[in-house]
Formats: structure tokens, sequence, C-alpha cells
């Protein structure tokens, strides 16, 4: 098994422990969201807002969209509520799926799941390529994934012409940083590898932080740095056309230690006195017709 194998199989078992974390506490209330069906998470809205001038009638009521890296199905589920039809997830954690998938049934929404790597969706959807109108992933995704040049061209496969791919992510420069501050410790530039141990998650609030006791068990996580020279070449390259690109003040989880939640917009800031730095950046993408 080479490095890079070993590597995403390390990831795969820590995202299967951080699946129990976060379906106990670390995401908050499941059951809110569960139970009420105009209930639509930060994240999503804040990925609509970028996707939205994009879109037909500004709506993704009626498009079909695929959602990758969907963990446990939080947004998924939110993404079917705006309307979207034909609505698939994919993971590469079984047991982030069986969550996504006890979550989608409880709150009677019909989501295709697919546990796949990101890299490679277009071979484990083979009769759904060249059949999607929006393809989505955020918050927390691409520095998982060693390389990405794979994953753009399984986008490219995956929609139709002229449909829409939106990513909205952790920005590039804060792999570089020190995840105690604002000091550089890390390379910027792609192929940049980091290695850590934790035995915790992050979490999407205060509260979620404060209610969730459990803890990862299998410890190791590898994470590459990806540019935006790299991220925007191997869309381009794969047949794409950049529409959009953004950088934004707000983030979905505590990226950093300083960083303050605010309750009522589910998202976390640079408080006053801090550097006011890019904490996510937005692509928009389209394939060419």
């Amino acid at each position: 098994m080479d490095h890079k194998t070993e590597a995403v199989h390390d990831n795969l078992e820590n995202w299967n422990d951080r699946a129990d974390v976060h379906a106990h506490g670390g995401y908050g209330d499941l059951t809110k969201l569960i139970n009420d069906p105009h209930e639509i998470t930060g994240t999503v809205r804040r990925d609509l807002a970028v996707l939205q001038p994009f879109l037909p009638e500004q709506s993704v009521a009626g498009q079909r969209l695929l959602h990758l890296q969907c963990h446990i199905g939080t947004d998924t589920l939110c993404w079917a509520r705006l309307g979207a039809q034909s609505v698939v997830g994919l993971d590469f954690s079984p047991q982030s799926l069986t969550y996504a998938r006890d979550l989608a049934k409880q709150a009677g929404v019909e989501i295709n799941y697919v546990q796949a790597d990101a890299r490679y969706a277009a071979a484990a959807l083979p009769e759904q390529q060249g059949q999607f109108d929006v393809i989505v992933t955020s918050a927390g995704t691409i520095t998982w994934l060693p390389d990405l040049q794979d994953w753009a061209e399984s986008i490219a496969k995956l929609l139709v012409p002229n449909g829409i791919f939106m990513i909205r992510d952790n920005h590039p420069f804060l792999f570089a940083l020190d995840n105690a501050g604002l000091t550089v410790t890390e390379n910027y530039f792609s192929g940049t590898e980091s290695f850590y141990e934790t035995d915790s998650s992050y979490a999407v609030s205060d509260q979620a932080a404060s209610t969730s006791t459990a803890k990862v068990k299998h410890q190791r996580n590898h994470n590459w740095a990806h540019d935006f020279q790299e991220i925007i070449s191997v869309l381009v390259g794969a047949g794409l056309t950049v529409e959009a690109l953004g950088e934004h003040q707000e983030t979905d989880w505590q990226a950093l230690p300083m960083l303050t939640y605010n309750e009522s917009l589910d998202e976390w800031t640079m408080p006053k006195g801090y550097p006011q730095l890019p904490l996510t950046f937005s692509l928009v993408v389209r394939k060419n017709s």
C-alpha cells in the first residue's frame, strides 16, 4: 500500500469515528432538523447564496443535484428540502452514510446515498454521468483529498452540458496557519501534507461543543494543501469555465481558536481587534455546452 492510499485509509477510519461524534451532539440538535421541514442549515444557506445567481430562477427547485463528501447528510437533506430533485449524496465513510440514510428516512425525504471516494465519483455513478444539473461540495472537503485531477474530471463527467459546480470550502491560506493562532507554520502551496492526531472532532456551534462527549478512536488525520492555482487549473482543464470566485469572512466551524460564534446566523467570524482574513472561499464553474 503506497503512502497516499494508506493515508486515505487512516482518514476513512477517522471519519467513521467522527460520524459517531457528529451524530451524537457534535452537529447540534438533529431531532429539530428532522422534525422541522423548513429547517435549513447555515452551511446550505451560505452555499445557496453563492449559487443563486447561476441557477434558473435563483433556485435549485427541479434541479438534479449531487452532494459530494456529504458526511452524515444534514446538508444533503436541506438541498432536497429546497426542491432539488433526484438528490444523491456521496461519501467515502460507510458509518457517515448509515446516519445519513437514517436522517433522511426519519425526515421522510428520498435521497440516494452512495459510498465512494469523491475523486472517483463518476466511476461510482456510471449511469448518472452527464445527468446532474448541479453538483455541490462545501465546508471542509478537498483538504482530505491528496490530489484533485480525478476529482475535477469526475465532476465534469457527471454534469449536464451547461450544468454548474460549486465549492465553498476552507480558504487555502488557513492550511498554512498554526491551528493555535495566526502563525504561518506550513507551506501554502499544493502538495504539502499535514499529519496530526487528535481524539476530538470539530463542533458546529458552541452548544454542540458543550453537549458532544464522544471521542475519536482512530486519531490519525492527513490533510493536503490545495492552492487556488491547482483548484482552478484542474477544473478548467476538465472542460469547466469559471463563473465566480469569492473570498469570505465567515466560516462553518471554529477553524481558528479565536473565532466567535453567531448563533442567529449559525456562523463563525474573526472578532474585532484581530486581522480580518478570508476564512472560506467559493468557486462556481460551468460545464461547457
